[in-house]
């Protein structure tokens, strides 16, 4: 059970997530690198709404789970473009490699505290 210190930890460390994207967009004065926090805010979206959209029936366990997989692809695919988006900006010479690495490791903070949020407050469902 996860109580108000759980929500305290999370909201401190998705605090420093953000703070580390825009430090990466100010430092460096090239303001690229906030296109991760859109990548990391959308990311948990696709797998959202396909686990919503499966509707498991409690008498047929054999359904598909074709959507639910489509969603975790998505999912996966915009954690992998929150961290190839800098790279490959910096890459290309349009941002430093510093705002490069703070832009990661900030968007890295920020979705592993979303999925925390949706581990530690997920409800138990009881037949």
């Amino acid at each position: 059970m996860a109580g108000i210190k759980t929500i305290i930890g999370l909201s401190f460390i998705l605090a420093i997530g953000f703070l580390l994207v825009i430090l990466s967009a100010a430092l460096f004065k090239n303001y690229l690198t906030l296109l991760v926090v859109a990548t990391y805010v959308i990311a948990p979206l696709p797998n959202w709404i396909c686990g919503r959209a499966a509707n498991p029936d409690d008498f047929m366990e054999s359904s598909g789970s074709g959507v639910v997989d489509f969603g975790r692809f998505l999912t996966g695919f915009f954690v992998v473009m929150g961290i190839a988006l800098p790279t490959l900006l910096w890459h290309a010479n349009s941002i430093d490699g510093g705002a490069a690495a703070m832009s990661i490791f900030g968007g890295l903070l920020i979705y592993g505290t979303i999925i925390s949020f949706t581990l530690f407050f997920q409800e138990d469902q009881e037949f």
